[in-house]
């Protein structure tokens, strides 16, 4: 089974949702707002990703105002990125692979610097920089992606770093984060231990029994599978007693009624 950052974010959120969304392949319609913020992190990725490549990037820019934008500001705060040195090995859209177990851990770097001493991971996000540092840091993106360059190259885990830039503002903003190797052991200890589980949940499943719930209350109304999993009964029962009253009240109408003589 391949496992990407995504899949190990969700699974250590909500193992039903993971059930649900990669094993039965069940899913809504992303909302209009949503997939419109879905959109422009694409059409941004795909910019970097030609300008990287030494591909014209003016027909992007030119047809959307923002990516004008968000580059201009991003060039301006980052030119040390974006100036490629013939010492450094540079690559977007970087993919690795590792095995671990029965799992296949795949990870796509945005852009990937490195040099003899040291090797940086940077991924663009078209969000506002979120307040909560320490949120990033125990994000499985961060811990997955720094982890698996650590198990497939020669370098230390201190000589490996990951920087998120995020540019939807005038002044782009970066986190850097940095890696050790006490960091490392635990990514390693909190990932084996996160697939033991994930093998006995699948086991469990095969002979017919669900994956796990999270305790109730954990955002479940917001859940596309709330309803599947019977956690918006309060919403259910709001609506058959609004219904009800609804129903009520039109009888009510209807019984003020005056008689029309025939």
């Amino acid at each position: 089974m391949r496992l990407s950052q995504g899949q190990l974010n969700l699974l250590e959120r909500c193992p039903r949702q993971f059930q649900h969304t990669y094993l039965e392949q069940l899913a809504s319609p992303a909302n209009p707002e949503h997939q419109e913020r879905q959109t422009w992190g694409s059409r941004f990725h795909l910019l970097m990703q030609q300008r990287e490549l030494g591909l014209p990037i003016a027909s992007l820019v030119q047809e959307d105002a923002q990516l004008q934008r968000w580059m201009t500001a991003f060039a301006s705060a980052a030119p040390d990125i974006l100036t490629p040195l013939n010492s450094q090995f540079r690559e977007s859209e970087h993919c690795r692979t590792l095995q671990v177990e029965d799992y296949l851990l795949t990870v796509i770097y945005d852009l990937l610097i490195a040099d003899e001493r040291s090797a940086q991971i940077l991924d663009w996000k078209t969000y506002p920089k979120p307040q909560n540092r320490r949120w990033l840091e125990q994000n499985w993106q961060t811990l997955l992606y720094l982890y698996v360059l650590a198990e497939t190259s020669d370098y230390l885990p201190e000589q490996i770093s990951m920087t998120y830039w995020f540019v939807q503002s005038e002044a782009p903003q970066s986190i850097k984060l940095t890696y050790n190797n006490t960091q490392h052991q635990k990514t390693e200890q909190k990932l084996h231990q996160l697939l033991k589980q994930l093998t006995y949940w699948l086991q469990r499943y095969e002979q017919g029994e669900l994956f796990p719930q999270v305790a109730e209350g954990n955002k479940c109304d917001s859940c596309q599978f709330a309803v599947r999993c019977d956690r918006n009964t309060c919403d259910k029962d709001s609506v058959l007693s609004e219904s009800a009253t609804t129903s009520t009240n039109e009888l009510l109408d209807l019984a003020t009624i005056q008689e029309v003589a025939i």
